[in-house]
């Protein structure tokens, strides 16, 4: 059977098809980056109009990669959850019509739940039990997952998620928009010891949830002093690459650290890591060795997989097997439940 698979949740209009296996036959992803660098960050009514303008031209190329029609469709699925809430109404409204249309039934899925499923999708075995780390733009949290339906929040982050505040820090240091990557490629050439950056909530030692707020506002501090509002120049060449490289290291450590703390906490034996953060390779290797230490499996998907994409969707199958169906009724949620 094919699922057709929609994805809206915020500045990423995908759509992609899958067999029950699954196997992935089509991926595809238009983004909206170039829409929101000039504000600097993504804008939900601009994201929303962009979706409702892509989708459907998203959705006929899908099918074109797959070369199937949509008569071939058995099931739809949708993330409906968490995310921009205009955004989502776009999916999750469409995904409601293709139902309707052709007769089939549609399954809501977990966004959060879909990027922990993307390691397995990507590793081609079972990956569950394990702790799973979603670390994004709008998101930082760490599960306990005995299943692939059955996901226990462990920790989460109290303010500013971990891509949030890669974006931020970038906009203080004058790389622009999207911030992560941006950083990175500054960092490249950095000394990630150059600036002594807080490690926020590393206490008490059993302590699993996040918080990043305060190392942006220490980055803000070192470049205009205490006085907020004191003219500060930019920084450039070194200093630029040793304040992004102190940074970047800063938010890998507490991350590194937190999923050490799960993985002994619940005795799994398997990590799990999705999200656009896990793209970053100074995050990865820092998992590697932590991983590696425990002797601990490491599962993190490729990159096209890391960031939003309907793909990873594909836990659709794991509900469409235990009869988990959307009702008609089927609304858009903006937070994670």
């Amino acid at each position: 059977m094919l699922f057709l698979a929609l994805e809206s949740s915020c500045d990423e209009t995908a759509a992609a098809v899958f067999t029950d296996q699954p196997r992935v036959l089509s991926s595809v992803v238009a983004s909206q980056t170039d829409l929101h660098t000039r504000f600097g960050g993504v804008v939900p009514e601009v994201a929303a109009r962009a979706h409702l303008r892509q989708l459907l031209p998203v959705v006929d190329e899908a099918l074109r990669q797959a070369q199937v029609s949509l008569r071939d469709i058995g099931c739809i699925a949708v993330h409906h959850q968490p995310g921009l809430i205009g955004a989502l109404l776009i999916s999750v409204s469409a995904a409601k019509m293709f139902g309707v249309a052709l007769g089939v039934p549609v399954v809501a899925v977990n966004h959060i739940a879909a990027h922990i499923y993307a390691c397995q999708l990507s590793a081609g075995r079972p990956i569950y039990p394990c702790v799973g780390l979603v670390v994004s733009g709008g998101h930082t949290a760490l599960f306990h997952c005995p299943t692939p339906l059955d996901l226990r929040l462990l920790g989460a982050t109290r303010d500013d998620a971990a891509g949030e505040a890669f974006d931020k820090t970038a906009k203080l240091l004058g790389l622009g928009f999207p911030g992560g990557p941006r950083i990175e490629r500054a960092a490249a050439t950095g000394n990630p010891h150059a600036y002594r950056f807080p490690r926020s909530m590393l206490e008490p030692a059993d302590d699993l949830d996040f918080s990043f707020s305060g190392l942006k506002t220490a980055v803000l501090y070192t470049l205009h002093g205490q006085n907020r509002t004191t003219p500060a120049e930019l920084p450039t060449g070194q200093a630029l690459a040793d304040l992004a490289a102190s940074f970047q290291q800063a938010v890998v450590d507490v991350l590194v650290e937190k999923c050490r703390r799960a993985l002994v906490q619940t005795g799994e034996r398997r990590l799990a890591v999705g999200g656009g953060v896990s793209a970053n390779r100074a995050l990865r290797d820092g998992l590697t060795a932590m991983t590696q230490a425990l002797g601990v499996e490491l599962f993190i998907p490729p990159l096209p997989l890391c960031t939003d994409n309907a793909a990873m969707a594909a836990l659709a199958v794991e509900q469409y097997r235990a009869g988990l169906f959307a009702p008609p009724d089927l609304d858009a949620i903006a937070v994670l439940g």
